[in-house]
């Protein structure tokens, strides 16, 4: 049976009081008022996502979804298309840095196949949620029809849900797909109206000419397809992925799970507007864990009023900063759980 058709979830606020409470937690503990900075902020966001004065995070996972993109035909990327499967494999045998970062992170690794252009062997730990075999060439049509990008979407939602019912409580978003940084280019040129220049970057690292026919590529996509960007679904299925699609849905999903997310890079801040465009509630549960060297990614996190928690260069994708960020974010609960406040203490407040 086919994945079922997207619907809509509800998509509640932050919890005020939760956050409030949280607030005047921290004005007790043991320190000068905002002396640890972001990371008080962050212990309040994450209280008003979980509606618990002082959140705990217990069980983090890092989803890795892997699909192929018909625009690789077009000499888009440093590395044949053949990859992504052979990536997938990696993963699955946890030797790729998602696995290690994974692993130090005390995070589960979840790889979901949907739409890797090969047929992989069965594996325990492999979810196969393929769409497709494989996108259509963007600079030539759409990737995909708008009913697969809504089925894509929908797998990421009900997904994101058996995790939730499986306790994570903490979602990092990670992405495998050559070719996706320049899919990724077009969703946030057409999403925002920037210049097609300003958001096309090197990717797997393709030289100057590489460069030019990566952004040629680009505005031939969106001269063909013309998306509109009030269409935040149909522009997906015109010039999107399926790895994207299904991101998008870990987002909506977690959201209305009350699951903090931590997004990654380029990629997965692409499926985190999507997702925000069709949802604005969800833009409060989502937590940058760093700032790529692509550039899109600067335009995707300015457009979302992200501040990203690390600035690393990274430019890899798997989930790689986004399973960096999630000792930042625990250290944040951790600290207004287990400090001590002035009173428990006996130390003396200023005056």
């Amino acid at each position: 049976m086919g994945p079922r058709t997207m619907t809509r979830d509800r998509i509640l606020g932050l919890d005020e009081a939760a956050m409030t409470a949280a607030r005047q937690r921290q004005g007790r503990l043991t320190k000068p008022p905002g002396s640890l900075g972001r990371l008080e902020e962050l212990s309040v966001q994450l209280a008003g996502i979980t509606r618990r004065s002082v959140p705990v995070l217990r069980e983090k996972a890092v989803v890795v979804m892997a699909a192929d993109h018909g625009v690789t035909a077009e000499a888009v990327s440093a590395y044949p298309a053949e990859v992504t499967a052979q990536m997938v494999v990696n993963f699955l045998a946890g030797g790729a840095a998602i696995n290690a970062l994974a692993r130090l992170a005390g995070a589960r690794v979840v790889v979901v196949d949907m739409g890797v252009a090969a047929l992989l062997e069965s594996h325990p730990a492999l979810l196969d949620r393929k769409i497709a075999h494989g996108t259509g060439n963007i600079s030539r049509g759409p990737a995909m029809a708008r009913e697969q990008a809504e089925a894509a979407v929908a797998v990421g939602q009900d997904l994101m849900k058996d995790l939730a019912r499986q306790g994570v409580d903490l979602v990092g978003l990670g992405d495998m797909g050559i070719g996706n940084t320049t899919t990724a280019s077009a969703l946030t040129a057409a999403l925002t109206g920037v210049k097609v220049p300003t958001v096309v970057g090197r990717g797997t690292g393709v030289d100057d000419g590489g460069l030019a026919r990566k952004t040629a590529v680009v505005e031939r996509a969106l001269a063909v397809n013309r998306p509109d960007p009030s269409d935040p679904m149909g522009t997906l299925a015109k010039v999107g992925g399926f790895e994207i699609a299904g991101l998008v849905g870990v987002v909506l999903g977690a959201a209305a799970s009350r699951v903090p997310v931590v997004v990654d890079g380029f990629i997965t801040a692409a499926a985190s507007l999507v997702a925000a465009r069709l949802e604005p509630n969800v833009r409060p549960y989502l937590i940058a864990s760093h700032r790529s060297v692509e550039i899109g990614h600067r335009v995707i996190l300015d457009e979302l009023g992200l501040e990203p928690l690390l600035e690393l260069e990274l430019r890899l994708g798997e989930g790689t900063g986004a399973a960096l960020a999630m000792h930042i974010i625990e250290a944040a609960t951790r600290i207004l759980a287990e400090m001590a406040t002035f009173e428990d203490a006996g130390v003396s407040d200023r005056a």
